[in-house]
């Protein structure tokens, strides 16, 4: 029997300032990404959205960052992630900007640990007293190792989802000050994108493999905007000087050969600042590697 993937949509908005995220599920469902997956042998079953309130609605939340919207999110993707695994499944949460990942990774801990390989341009470890925006999405990684918004650590269980040790970011480029001195003091792997030019993707993704052998499963949690914008434009929080689309997916069917890949975010695509879909075109080809796409 195949194995199964859940297609979990998460179209939040409310982690940052940039309109259109929440259109991102759409973006990839219309790129094809449930029959892609389907033409390499999986089952699909495609649960729908996650219920997200429009914004607009929520002005007695704004001045909050939205913080009890995005806490009540966070816990349906906890248990649409936990549901998920308890049923054998693969979860692919689709979304909707990075705080979803507060929530799926959440879930997907929720029985057993799992190795966190975090692919993103920031690492989203801020905390309330560093952050220089106040934007809950880059406040996600921190509030799975439990500091932060308390709302936020307590999500589907109370206390941290993740160790340092079960944590390496990949691709990292562009972090706030006091970020980066928290980020040297906490014990994560990071590799970042000079690591990258110095060393090679290949190389890179094979540490970062061995740095997880503790972990028999790996939750890979995908911002868009690891890519360069020259080949991945509609994302939200643009970095130059990211990675190519070869580097990108070298990294995925790395990852497939470990044959541990047990859970998928896919965030912060915006097709408001897209050209003709083709990043949530180049999503979906990113997925399928992730998922065992051979060249060969």
């Amino acid at each position: 029997m195949s194995a199964t993937i859940q297609i979990i949509g998460v179209p939040i908005d409310l982690g940052q300032t940039h309109r259109g995220v929440d259109m991102g599920p759409g973006a990839m469902r219309y790129a094809g990404l449930a029959s892609r997956l389907a033409a390499l042998g999986y089952h699909i079953r495609d649960i729908g959205n996650i219920a997200v309130p429009i914004r607009e609605t929520l002005s007695e939340e704004r001045q909050q960052h939205y913080l009890p919207a995005i806490s009540q999110i966070c816990r349906a993707a906890y248990e649409a992630g936990r549901r998920a695994v308890e049923e054998g499944a693969v979860p692919l949460f689709i979304g909707g900007d990075h705080t979803l990942a507060i929530g799926s990774i959440g879930g997907v801990t929720h029985n057993a640990p799992a190795g966190l390989i975090w692919i993103d341009a920031h690492a989203d470890f801020n905390t309330p007293a560093t952050t220089l925006t106040g934007n809950i999405h880059g406040m996600t990684l921190a509030a799975l190792l439990g500091e932060g918004y308390q709302e936020l650590v307590d999500v589907g269980r109370p206390g941290p989802k993740l160790e340092p040790a079960d944590v390496v970011m990949i691709g990292i480029r562009d972090l706030d000050p006091e970020e980066r001195t928290r980020l040297r003091e906490s014990g994560i792997t990071v590799y970042t994108m000079r690591d990258i030019d110095e060393r090679g993707v290949g190389a890179v993704t094979r540490e970062a493999l061995e740095r997880l052998e503790h972990r028999e499963r790996l939750h890979v949690s995908l911002d868009m905007d690891c890519l360069d914008p020259q080949v991945c434009p509609g994302v939200g929080t643009t970095s130059p000087g990211g990675l190519s689309y070869r580097e990108a997916q070298l990294l995925m069917e790395v990852l497939a050969d470990s044959e541990r890949v047990r859970a998928l975010d896919v965030v912060e695509i915006n097709p408001i600042l897209d050209q003709r879909n083709q990043t949530a075109a180049l999503a979906v080809e990113l997925a399928a590697s992730l998922f065992g796409k051979r060249i060969l």
